[in-house]
Parts: C-alpha cells; sequence; structure tokens
C-alpha cells in the first residue's frame, strides 16, 4: 500500500471479520495511512471492543466513527467528523465493507428478506461513495498528473462476491441458494460500474472485489481462506490498481470474475 497515493481511508463495517483485518493491517503497514477511519453502527456496543482495542493501540493512525450505513443522517454526520479530521480535505481510498446476508431459497425469501439485504449492500454503499465523494474529488486534485500509473488515483472499493456473478450461478447456486445476497451483490457490481462510468471524468476508480470464501460469521468455519490472508490479499489487489480496473469484479488474488 504506498501512503502517498491512499494516505487517508475510510473502512466501512470495520468492528469484525474482514473489516476489522483490513484496519489491523492498513494500521500496521511499515508505511501505513497517515488517517484510517473505521465506521461501524455502534462503536460502543459490545461487538466492536476488538476495533475499541485496536483503536487504542493505534490512537495515533485510527478513528472510530459511528457510521450506519443503511442510514442517510448517520452517514451525513460521519461524514462531517471525518471532514473535520481530514488536515487537507481529502479522501484517497473508500472500502464499503459493510454487508448483510440473509440465507435462503425461493420460498423461504419474502419482501423483509430481500428489501432489507439491498438496502445494507446497495443503498448503504451508494449513499456512503455519494456523502465522501466531495473529499475524494479533493484528493484527486491533489495528486495532480500523477495518473496512469498504479495506485495513481483514488479508489472506491465495493466488497462483492463470487455468487454475485450471473455467468457463475451454475456452479455455485446448488451449495448457497441466497436469493437476497446474491442479487444485491450482482446490483452493488452494476453500481460499480455506474459510478466506474460517472467518476472516471474525476480520476477516482471504482472497482467490486471478492474476498473470498473466508473464515468469518459470514463465511462460516468451514471456509478455506483466513480473514488475514484475505486482507492481506485485497491490499495487494487494491494497492496495484489502473484504470483499467475501474469498473470491474475482482478477486483477492486480483483475477477476473465475470459478470
Amino acid at each position: 500500500m504506498n501512503p502517498g497515493i491512499y494516505n487517508s481511508v475510510l473502512v466501512t463495517g470495520s468492528n469484525r471479520g474482514i473489516g476489522l483485518e483490513l484496519v489491523r493491517q492498513l494500521a500496521e503497514l511499515a508505511t501505513s495511512p497517515s488517517q484510517i477511519f473505521a465506521g461501524c453502527r455502534d462503536p460502543g456496543g459490545p461487538r466492536s471492543k476488538a476495533l475499541q482495542d485496536l483503536a487504542q493501540k493505534h490512537s495515533n493512525l485510527i478513528t472510530v466513527i459511528t457510521l450506519d450505513t443503511t442510514d442517510p443522517v448517520s452517514i451525513k454526520e460521519a461524514s462531517q467528523v471525518v471532514g473535520r479530521k481530514l488536515g487537507d480535505g481529502s479522501l484517497s481510498l473508500l472500502i464499503n465493507n459493510a454487508g448483510l446476508n440473509i440465507p435462503g431459497n425461493l420460498q423461504e425469501t419474502g419482501m423483509k428478506e430481500m428489501v432489507d439485504v439491498y438496502t445494507t449492500n446497495v443503498v448503504g454503499p451508494m449513499l456512503v461513495a455519494k456523502e465522501f465523494l466531495p473529499y475524494m474529488q479533493r484528493a484527486s486534485a491533489l495528486l495532480g498528473s500523477r495518473t496512469g500509473k498504479a495506485g495513481s488515483k483514488p479508489a472506491i472499493i465495493n466488497v462483492s462476491t463470487l455468487f454475485s456473478s450471473i455467468e457463475k450461478c451454475h456452479e455455485t447456486f446448488s451449495e448457497a441458494p441466497m436469493y437476497p445476497y446474491r442479487t444485491s451483490k450482482a446490483a452493488l457490481n452494476m453500481l460499480t460500474r455506474c459510478m466506474a462510468e460517472e467518476l472516471k471524468k474525476d480520476g477516482i476508480l471504482v472497482t467490486a472485489l471478492h474476498p473470498g470464501w473466508v473464515k468469518t460469521d459470514m463465511g462460516g468455519p468451514q471456509a478455506p481462506l483466513t480473514v488475514v490472508d484475505s486482507a492481506s490479499g485485497m491490499l495487494r489487489v487494491i494497492s496495484s490498481l489502473t484504470s483499467e480496473h475501474s469498473g470491474t469484479l475482482l478477486d483477492w488474488e486480483g483475477k477476473g470474475i465475470p459478470w
């Protein structure tokens, strides 16, 4: 990770799992970003203790902020907090990691499940990107002519999944139908593509990233990939992004996944 490029980072859903590990690894890099904003819904709750302990350990780097990505008021308030702490007004990396999975096949899935998951997995990342966009535009302006090189542009990373791939659905469906999760992440991919096109003029990369099947509360204990390996792979991919990767879906090893 190049701190000269990704000097300020915001990670949503950072109180556990992949989000927490991303924050940990960013803070422990030899050349870490100068500011890491760790957003989560309830920073004072028991499920955020590990994040608070990490923030205390790296009090010069990590700022924990209240950020409920399904609440426009919370998003705006978080943006104001971040804005006051950004020395030059620029945010160079946004990782939309917060997500929700409600498993279910066709018979088990109703309107509430579909809407709840869609709100978290699609509407949330859109609202967060929209609210924090001015800071990212500022980062792009500060980078100036340093474009076209790896990691030379601010980036929005939307955490997606292999299960979002329509082309691959026949290979993965039987093991996990997950109607709400699959369809919402497919929509997130389109959001990624749309934002990549619109923000091209601002010099901002937008990429969807599959973290792998990871041992987390969502992935389950049978998953083959550790959180540590997934997060380190994701950060390697993020640090090597170029314009050609904007609007694409990659996995944690940098391999392309078909829509």
